[in-house]
C-alpha cells in the first residue's frame, strides 16, 4: 500500500513542535551539548567556585591567568593584574562560606554561572548574581559579576 503524503507548512510544523513540548513538559529552549572545550571551561569555573570556602588565597589565585581581572559588581571598576587581584580577593576571602552554583553554561571560552554567594562576618549575608568568566588555556582571564539581589547582614 502506497503512503499518502501530507504537505505541512512552517506554521503547522512549529505548532506541532509546541504541542509535543507541552505534552512532554519540555518548555525551555533546546541547547546543544557543550563541546569538550566548553566542558573543560565549565569545570575550571566550578572548581574555582568550590575553592572559595577553603580561604586558601594561593589556591584561588592559581585559577587566574597572570594578567587576570575581576570586577566584583557592575558598579565597580575591574581590578587587573596579580597584585590587584590579591588586594580585591583578600577583602572578602575569609568571609566566604559558600558559592552555591544554580546554573552554568558555556559558549566557547565564555562561562556564565548563576550563583548565590553566602558570607559570615561581612556586610552581606548573601549575594545572588551572575558571573561571567572568560577562560583561556584553563585559566580565568576575566571574571565579572552582576548583581540580581543581595541580603544585608
Amino acid at each position: 500500500m502506497k503512503g499518502t503524503t501530507h504537505p505541512v507548512d512552517r506554521r503547522q510544523f512549529l505548532t506541532g513542535l509546541g504541542a509535543i513540548a507541552a505534552a512532554t513538559g519540555t518548555t525551555g529552549t533546546l541547547q546543544a551539548a557543550p563541546t569538550p572545550a566548553e566542558q573543560a571551561n565549565i569545570q575550571v569555573v566550578k572548581d574555582f567556585c568550590a575553592a572559595w570556602p577553603s580561604h586558601d588565597l594561593d589556591r584561588i589565585l592559581s585559577f587566574f591567568a597572570d594578567n587576570g581581572s575581576y570586577r566584583m559588581t557592575e558598579t565597580m571598576e575591574p581590578t587587573k593584574g596579580r597584585e590587584a587581584l590579591i588586594a580585591r580577593i583578600t577583602t572578602i576571602l575569609n568571609n566566604v562560606n559558600q558559592f552555591e552554583i544554580l546554573d552554568t553554561w558555556a559558549r566557547g571560552p565564555m562561562v556564565i554561572n548563576e550563583r548565590i554567594d553566602r558570607f559570615s562576618n561581612f556586610q552581606l549575608r548573601s549575594w545572588h548574581g551572575v558571573g561571567v568568566f572568560l577562560v583561556k588555556d584553563r585559566k580565568i582571564v576575566e571574571w565579572y559579576d552582576y548583581t540580581i539581589s543581595s541580603e544585608r547582614a
